[in-house]
């Protein structure tokens, strides 16, 4: 994996099937375009935060679900060439007159992982967050991450990701910067943790935080502004395994 499109949006809950559907139709287009790994993840522990979060990223409404998504590729060059393709491709031109929800609220941008850690499973539950991080602090937030990293792996989780912000555009409703109120020296880390149930990270939470470790003192970005959220996985393809739910 050497870098990652990340998603954030909001479907009806009516949809969810509608949605899981045409995720299951565009995932194999991504991996003959180049992909090796597509995982879509349905809200199911999304809290309100006080100054951002991932509901008010999206502007949902209160019918719809957030859904935290990626897509993996071996190199930037090949995600560019994928999302070219993708955009001659008739058959996604098909699919995106038809999605079931608003594609105008959805936030997306490409990420250059620089954090990975663990192996890429077939995950029960997926923690998602997007991060503001001042520029000059990429390396202090690299270190401490590495840090807690170590101690959710060592509780349970299977894989700890966090990605760097290199195509992040603007949006004419919504985007990443905005999702957690970015200033202009400051860059959105998008990050996941994959757990093999949502029992297992519960249970690797309450662990975690008792441990002094992940207390490391003055964090290097604002965690007021960080947006998270726990997801229940609802599709996982892979170039090696094919689609599963």
């Amino acid at each position: 994996m050497a870098y990652i499109d990340g998603f954030v949006c909001a479907v009806p809950s009516a949809n969810k099937e509608a949605y899981r559907q045409a995720a299951i139709a565009v995932a194999p287009l991504y991996k003959e375009f180049g992909a090796t790994r597509f995982v879509e993840n349905w809200g199911d522990d999304v809290p309100e935060g006080k100054v951002t979060d991932l509901r008010r990223a999206v502007k949902a409404a209160p019918d719809e679900v957030i859904v935290f998504s990626w897509i993996e590729y071996p190199s930037k060059a090949v995600r560019d060439e994928a999302n070219a393709k993708a955009m001659r491709d008739p058959r996604m031109k098909e699919m995106g007159a038809n999605m079931p929800f608003d594609g105008k609220r959805m936030i997306f941008g490409g990420f250059v992982p620089s954090l990975h850690e663990g192996s890429a499973g077939r995950p029960g539950y997926v923690d998602g967050s997007l991060v503001p991080v001042p520029v000059g602090n990429k390396e202090a937030y690299h270190v401490i991450a590495s840090r807690l990293a170590a101690v959710l792996l060592e509780h349970g989780a299977t894989r700890v990701v966090d990605a760097w912000g290199d195509d992040v555009p603007d949006g004419k409703v919504t985007d990443f910067k905005g999702a957690v109120k970015a200033t202009a020296d400051e860059q959105v880390v998008f990050a996941w943790i994959e757990w093999p149930s949502k029992e297992a990270r519960n249970a690797g939470w309450g662990k975690a935080m008792a441990d002094p470790r992940m207390h490391p003192g003055s964090m290097p970005y604002d965690e007021g502004r960080r947006s998270h959220g726990g997801f229940v996985p609802m599709l996982v393809e892979t170039a090696a395994t094919g689609t599963g739910a």
